[in-house]
């Protein structure tokens, strides 16, 4: 199944985002373990999405497809990252907002 635009904007901006939670939050050079499995799974989920290039952002799907305790990893992650991605990348703060 090819993946469109949407889908690979949406894995790019999850790697980002657990790249600078790792970074600034952990003070950590290399990604641990678990912050790389994080990222796989959620690349795989992306993957499998339903609804395609038509697919909602997470947080305002109606299927929740993340196991419970991956999504409440990538909601810490997401929750630190946000509001600083105005600091961290300013364009790509813009353009995730616009994504929404």
């Amino acid at each position: 199944m090819p993946l469109g635009t949407r889908i690979v904007r949406e894995k790019e901006t999850v790697r980002f985002m657990v790249g600078l939670y790792v970074r600034y939050k952990l003070r950590l050079k290399e990604w641990p373990d678990e912050y790389r499995q994080l990222v796989d799974y959620a690349e795989r989920r992306l993957d499998r999405c339903r609804f395609g290039e038509r697919k909602p952002t997470c947080k305002n799907c109606p299927i929740h497809c993340y196991m419970p305790e991956k999504r409440a990893r990538i909601r810490e992650v997401m929750r630190w990252v946000g509001p600083r991605m105005f600091l961290f990348a300013p364009l790509e703060a813009i353009r995730h907002l616009f994504r929404k």
